[in-house]
């Protein structure tokens, strides 16, 4: 056999010690850490995947992911006892894959206590633990430290290190007595900004933006520093800030001596600020036993408001409702910024739709948990259920929980008042058996409660277990094993022999037997219904804590502190592997007995080569924080559960090597449904059921008395509406034909007046040409002016150019020639000293051959001469050299002088180029200039004509408000009540016709689902027909074969009769199986082909159907939307004639001048000689009332469309034609 496989598929539990234990990864899917993993769990889908921690980890520290969501780092901590340093490893969050992992040999701590990503996700900073602190910066993608810092605050605590939201360099530190500011400069990491604040334990910061930081500390104080300095300071802890529920808080700043102060208007009862998040809003802030409160700006961005109090529930099924309710120790909001989560000390994950808190911020608010609850304090207890997919635990949290393997959720759950040890499931899954510090409790599990029923004097029962047929339990009481029934709870026999407690029992397959291990290094066997210690293994050196039986019962498998797995067989050790690195703490054996796993003290599960071999093999994984207690194989021997100190339940999918699942039993495993309920919570439930099946009739039969009621009111609505629509529209078309006639006259007065209006216009637009054509001129002549300058300057310019260059020539010809004669001189020296050289050198070879006694001395002085001749004739040449460097400095200054004089000449060009640009610039302002002008006259002529308009519809108004206003009161008031009746009517139809539209849907499938059951049930019943007379025969060809096999075997003897009798039935019976196979295969295909037709024939019935329907509503449609059509365009006809017509009669009485202030009495003889012949005043009011009419019976008619439209949807089904018989069994 090979090593088994284990994958993690689900894990219970929060580590709510690691620091920044909770994040999101994107808008349905969060981060937190779980035993030695990271999970990513999707709220939606409600599934998790695993990252799954080094070799070797030794647990989590601290956590955190970056801020583009795209990696995790994860700080694990290391071992001073083995020189381990602390890691941290950056993982791909789509990936689930390590990328970095980061170490620094020069660290003294064995932990980092803080994480934070830089805004760009590049750098990463960590913290470091006792007793250095010190403070790293990392350019993570190339594993290289840039900056370091240690020892900052040796004697305290440091709690959080941030990175500035915007800027890559600077970082915020804050821990017990200190809070700093750094910058990333030159390599170094420097303190800037030094806040004067209190000495106080600084527990957590967030960045509200890029210059303002807040921080909250131990005492309930909150500061908020910009800039370095310290803006905000108040006390959330205060007695003076107790928050009622009808007021809502908020922080004011105010100038004081000091700087600023904060005005609090009122603050929650609060404790220690343990957590900050925040988001464009503001921040929420962990204040107090399980509240958060949070704060948003206000409209003047001066302060915060409080706006929102959230708090954990109390648990409704803890039995101690004075408990106190968890510390916040992490927030998140969602990238959205619609959710807000949180995760406590006591392991829970809580979660609020910020938009809900939104809506109702006058209510407090309450958190819902997210997923599951979880254990909070170190799991005891462990056991699988045979007929139900469960799994039972029970902790030192005082809590029992039933979870569901297959659907990874929590079924049950209650909080007790003592502490569970230990816990077993009874193979029904209706029964717990739980250990508790003062009794153990038999207990129902019903169908939302866990009750006792029967309680045993067995106290800290630290072991239980159920045998597998259900009739017997064990309980152990410190070293004596207890034997008890289920059917009547006696004590059948108590097995003493351990001399010190005993750890683990374990049932035999046939309940005959048990296993048991205790403290005092002992195996035994035990016979139940004997009481007889049949079998036994003492080792007293070792302290055993779990044993495993085989499914043959010979062999057990014992782990315990000699780091040994132990296999027992007739009282023998047979094998024992050895762990040298770990201590084994729990063991597992498949049900089918080819898989077996083991627990360890470093949290890690083996999943062990069986059967065993020596040297021991097996493969690691990662899986807890703490050592695991508690190792279970489901029945089916596909699941694998795991449980630890570190308050984690964990559940795995395991299978052999090669890939191939377990085999199933004999029988597949069928998981049980059946529930417990009292009958008192049946007969409530039953009583719940008729009276509302009583509410449903009665209200059934209102509505359809309240439909024919209404149904009546809006015919006779509907009827009047159209009379008094059809008599509005004829007065409305004899209005119109009257004001067509009124515009034809207005038009011809019109056109008149824009006939002298033009000729004005010609007349003016003569004058202005001419005023521009002047104002041209002199434009024009000023610009010749400035074009004889600019000539006149260049030529100027030009002139001086040829001058300097001439001057120049000159210059450069009297300095060579000086030069040069110079030069001259020079060299006519140079050649006389040369030959005065070799008259003397011949001198000196004469003296030398004349004197030699004092040649020596001579040569001596001839030398010392020379040298101070050939010295200054040294000096002499650095000297002409000197004079020549200086010809040449000024040489090269008298170039440089040229250049400057070229630049000033194409300095006057550019100057001469701006000139002309200068000129062309004048002519385009005189051209805009130009354009201005007239487009100021028409805005002039616009403005007046405006004015005049405007004047006329004043007057206008003023005569006909009065009126107006009067009817306009008298309108509403007719109307308000008739809309509000029609508003109420159209709703409960609305209604009412939903509910007609879901009874007939119901009936259409019943029918349906009616017909089909038939059809199959006749189907089944032919080929059930068919496939008894195929049997039939089978059998008949069958017993003929044996008949001519019996004649065949009597020619045995005889080989050729033998042969011929064998070709004679095979030629029989071959071909009639043939022909019977053809026969059989054409009545199948006639049957399949009846059923085929009979189909086709339905579906071909139920298209016409549909067909049909939906030409008959399209018709209708059509004729609504005709109608709908020509009542529009017949509306927007009349409404642009009533405002042509308004048009004309305004300027008609601007043309006879009846809005001057001279004309007023006249003006007003001739509106009443007008009033008097023509009613056209009238006439306009009544147009705006039927206006008004109009607009209500588009109202009507946009409903009246929305109701075919739905009608349209809900008949594009086949309709229902009568009403369903009831069901009857004798259908079937």
């Amino acid at each position: 056999m090979a090593v088994a496989q284990a994958q993690p598929r689900y894990i219970f539990g929060l580590r709510s010690d690691v620091t920044g234990n909770l994040a999101y990864f994107d808008e349905q899917t969060i981060v937190y850490p779980s035993g030695t993993n990271c999970i990513l769990y999707n709220m939606d889908q409600k599934v998790q995947k695993f990252i799954q921690g080094s070799e070797k980890s030794r647990g989590m520290s601290a956590m955190a992911i970056s801020p583009n969501r795209r990696y995790v780092a994860v700080a694990e901590r290391g071992d001073k006892e083995k020189n381990e340093k602390p890691v941290v490893v950056i993982y791909d969050l789509h990936t689930q894959r390590k990328r970095k992992m980061l170490s620094f040999a020069d660290l003294q701590s064995d932990e980092y206590t803080s994480l934070s990503f830089s805004p760009d996700s590049k750098y990463l900073v960590t913290q470091g633990g006792k007793p250095d602190w010190t403070l790293l910066y990392w350019t993570w993608e190339k594993t290289k430290v840039l900056a370091k810092t240690s020892g900052q605050q040796s004697a305290a605590h440091v709690n959080q290190v941030t990175f500035n939201p915007l800027d890559n360099t600077q970082l915020c530190v804050s821990g017990n007595g200190f809070f700093k500011l750094y910058r990333y400069s030159e390599g170094s990491l420097r303190p800037i900004y030094n806040p004067k604040m209190e000495p106080l334990n600084y527990l957590c910061q967030a960045w509200l933006s890029d210059e303002r930081v807040i921080t909250g500390a131990q005492n309930g104080k909150l500061v908020l520093l910009e800039s370095g300095e310290v803006k905000h300071e108040f006390n959330m802890a205060s007695s003076a800030f107790q928050l009622t529920l009808s007021e809502n808080s908020q922080i004011r700043q105010r100038p004081s001596s000091n700087g600023l102060e904060i005005e609090v208007s009122s603050l929650p009862e609060s404790y220690d600020v343990t957590a900050l998040v925040a988001y464009s809003k503001g921040f929420a802030c962990a204040s107090g036993l399980g509240t958060v409160h949070l704060f948003e700006k206000s409209d003047d961005r001066e302060f915060y408001k409080k706006t929102r109090e959230i708090k954990i529930p109390q648990d409704l099924l803890n039995s101690d409702a004075s408990k106190p309710l968890p510390q916040i120790t992490c927030l998140a909001i969602s990238p959205s910024e619609e959710m807000l989560i949180c995760a406590t000390a006591n392991n829970q994950l809580y979660s609020l739709t910020l938009s809900s808190a939104d809506i109702s911020r006058a209510e407090r608010g309450e958190f819902e948990i997210l997923s599951q609850s979880f254990h909070s304090n170190q799991v005891t207890g462990l056991d699988v259920c045979i007929r139900k997919p469960l799994v039972a635990t029970c902790s030192l949290d005082k809590s029992v929980r039933i979870w569901n393997f297959e659907t990874c959720n929590l079924e049950l759950y209650k909080e007790y008042a003592e502490e569970a040890y230990s816990i077993a499931l009874h193979p029904s899954g209706l029964y717990i058996l739980v250990g508790f510090s003062d009794k153990l409790r038999l207990m129902n599990l019903l169908i939302d409660d866990i009750r006792t029923f029967k309680e045993f004097t067995v106290r800290a029962c630290k072991e239980c277990c159920f045998s597998n047929g259900g009739q017997y339990f064990a309980a152990v009481n410190t070293n004596v094993i207890s034997i008890y029934s289920t059917v009547n709870f006696e004590n059948i026999s108590n097995l003493k022999g351990h001399n010190g407690k005993v750890r683990s029992i374990v049932w035999s397959h046939d309940d005959a037997r048990i296993v048991s291990c205790g403290a005092d290094g002992a195996v035994y066997e035990w016979e139940v219904l004997s009481s007889k210690r049949i079998g036994e293994n003492v080792l007293k050196l070792c302290n055993y804590t779990s044993v495993v039986i085989t499914p043959d019962g010979k062999t057990t498998y014992a782990v315990g502190s000699d780091k040994k797995l132990k296999e027992i067989s007739d009282s023998q050790i047979l094998r024992s592997v050895d762990s040298p690195d770990t201590v084994l703490t729990s063991v597992a054996l498949s049900h089918a007995g080819r898989m077996l796993f083991a627990g360890t003290v470093s949290g890690t599960l083996r999943s062990m080569k069986f059967p065993l071999t020596l040297p021991g093999e097996w493969v690691e994984y990662q899986a807890h924080g703490a050592p695991i207690s508690r190792v279970k194989i489901t029945f089916d021997d596909q699941w694998l559960i795991t449980i630890s100190e570190d308050s984690c339940v964990m559940i795995w999918k395991i299978q052999e090597k090669d890939g191939r699942a377990v085999k199933q039993r004999d029988k597949e495993i069928t998981y049980a449904e059946e529930i417990l309920i009292t009958k008192s919570d049946l007969e409530e439930k039953n009583m719940l059921m008729g009276e509302l099946k009583t509410r449903v009739d009665e209200l059934k039969m209102e509505n359809d008395y309240q439909l024919r009621l209404k149904d009546m009111n809006y015919s006779d609505k509907i009827k009047e509406l159209t009379e008094k629509f059809i008599q509005e529209m004829e007065s409305l078309k004899t209005k119109n034909q009257v004001l067509k006639n009124e515009k034809e006259k207005e038009l011809s007065k019109h056109e008149d007046l824009v006939g002298e209006i033009q000729e004005k216009h010609a007349k003016e637009i003569q004058d202005i040409e001419s005023t521009n054509n002047q104002k041209l001129m002199l434009e024009y002549e000023k610009y010749q002016e400035l074009q004889g300058k600019c000539q006149r300057m260049q030529e100027d310019y030009e002139r001086q150019l040829l001058e300097m260059d001439e001057k120049r020539e000159q210059a450069l010809q009297n300095l060579t020639e000086f030069y040069e004669a110079k030069n001259q001189e020079l060299t006519t020296k140079l050649d006389q000293l040369k030959d005065d050289a070799k008259q003397r050198l011949q001198e000196n070879e004469e003296m030398k051959q004349q004197i030699e006694v004092d040649a020596d001395r001579e040569i001596l002085d001839m030398r010392i001469k020379f040298e101070q001749r050939l010295r200054n004739e040294q000096e002499t040449n650095q000297k002409l050299k000197g004079e020549t460097g200086i010809m040449r400095k000024k040489f090269t200054s008298l170039q440089k002088e040229i250049e400057d004089y070229k630049d000033e000449i194409k300095k006057n060009q550019a100057e001469i180029g701006k000139l002309n640009g200068i000129i062309r610039n004048l002519e385009k302002d005189i051209v805009g200039l130009k354009k201005e002008i007239q487009e100021r006259d028409e805005t002039i002529q616009d403005k007046e004509k405006r004015i005049y308009d405007l004047k006329k519809k004043n007057q206008e108004l003023d005569k006909f408000k009065f009126v107006l206003d009067y009817r306009i009161n008298e309108q509403k008031r007719k109307v308000e009540p008739q809309e509000n009746e029609i508003k109420t009517l159209k709703e409960q139809k609305q209604e009412m016709e939903g509910e007609l539209e879901r009874f007939h849907k119901q009936n259409t499938q019943l029918e349906l689902n009616i017909e089909e059951l038939r059809q199959k049930l006749k189907a089944t019943e032919k080929e059930l027909h068919h496939e008894r007379q195929r049997v039939r025969d089978v059998e008949a060809v069958v017993m003929r074969i044996k008949t001519d096999l019996h004649n065949c075997v009597g020619y045995i003897q005889e080989p050729k009769l033998l042969k011929d009798s064998v070709k004679a039935m095979f030629q029989k019976h071959v071909q009639e199986d043939v022909t019977e196979a053809a026969g059989l295969s054409a009545d199948t295909q006639k049957d399949f082909s009846r059923q085929r037709e009979h189909l086709e024939r339905t579906v071909a019935s139920y298209k016409k159907k549909e067909a049909k329907d939906k030409e008959i509503h399209k018709a209708e449609n059509i004729r609504i939307m005709q109608q709908n059509v020509t009542l529009i365009g017949e509306t927007n006809k009349i409404r642009q004639d009533l405002k042509n017509a308004r048009t004309h009669a305004h300027d008609v009485e601007a043309a006879l001048g009846l809005h001057s202030q001279k004309n007023k009495p006249h003006a007003a003889e001739m509106l009443t000689k007008i009033a008097s012949s023509n009613k056209n005043a009238v006439m306009e009011m009544e147009l705006e009332e039927k206006t008004k009419v109009i607009k209500l019976l588009q109202t009507k008619i946009l409903t009246l469309q929305k109701q075919v439209h739905d009608l349209e949807v809900a008949t594009a089904r086949p309709p229902s034609g009568r009403r369903l018989s009831p069901l009857s069994t004798a259908a079937y």
